[in-house]
């Protein structure tokens, strides 16, 4: 046990995906896994493992936002020796290309701070996702009709941003999508010698105002988790 994971030793897989929201993490576990037990329920932020095609995986919430995030990745590696991490979340479409529902695998992830910024002070750290992960998840979007982007993010450290002239060069740069977590999970990974990526869905639009109603952001992202179930034990 550690001060936010209640899970007995032996009880986290060493695969685990991580949404933001906890809720989704137990539809995820009903729905895609088999026997799938309440292991974490610490804070609220549920936690459950169970199998999918007979290997062991934990759906475990990260909560919102990378310091969040920072707090569950570092436990999960650090107390329970998990060797995969892969965030299955939700992210605004930037590009006009990018649609509502679409599937974005984010290859980079951009940052202006991060938790980890203190390490590395002027020098700029690329955060990537795991080179095994992310073409594993790319052949397995290629088989499905989801439409599946691939290339950079952005996370960000608030939700309510006032930076209409960082968003302007972010979708001049090609920035696909925004989100709140992935850069932090990257760089945790990297730091650890694990292998992390983020399969996203698309739930709302900076460009277009289009958005996805809350029950939809929970419920309705099954091509997302398949992909990264897929990705994990190819």
């Amino acid at each position: 046990m550690t001060v936010h994971i209640g899970a007995a030793p032996g009880k986290i897989a060493p695969t685990v995906l991580m949404p933001g929201d906890p809720y989704r993490a137990k539809w995820a576990a009903e729905t895609f896994l088999k026997d799938a037990k309440l292991v974490n329920e610490v804070r609220g932020m549920l936690g459950f493992t169970g199998t999918w095609n007979g290997n062991p995986v934990t759906i475990q919430g990260s909560g919102m936002g990378m310091p969040s995030l920072s707090i569950y990745a570092n436990e999960l590696i650090s107390e329970y020796d998990v060797q995969t991490l892969i965030r299955i979340g939700s992210c605004g479409g930037m590009q006009a290309h990018v649609g509502i529902r679409d599937v974005i695998i984010a290859m980079t992830a951009s940052t202006i701070t991060s938790p980890s910024s203190a390490i590395f002070r002027e020098f700029n750290f690329a955060p990537t996702a795991d080179w095994s992960l992310l073409r594993a998840a790319v052949a397995a979007a290629e088989t499905r009709d989801t439409k599946t982007h691939v290339g950079g993010i952005y996370s960000s450290d608030v939700f309510y941003a006032e930076r209409p002239d960082l968003d302007e060069q972010m979708v001049r740069h090609g920035i696909l999508g925004v989100e709140m977590e992935a850069a932090e999970l990257y760089t945790l990974a990297a730091r650890h010698g694990r292998r992390a990526l983020a399969v996203l869905t698309v739930s709302d639009h900076l460009q277009t105002g289009e958005a996805l109603p809350s029950e939809d952001r929970e419920k309705t992202f099954g091509d997302m988790v398949e992909i990264a179930l897929e990705a994990a034990f190819t």
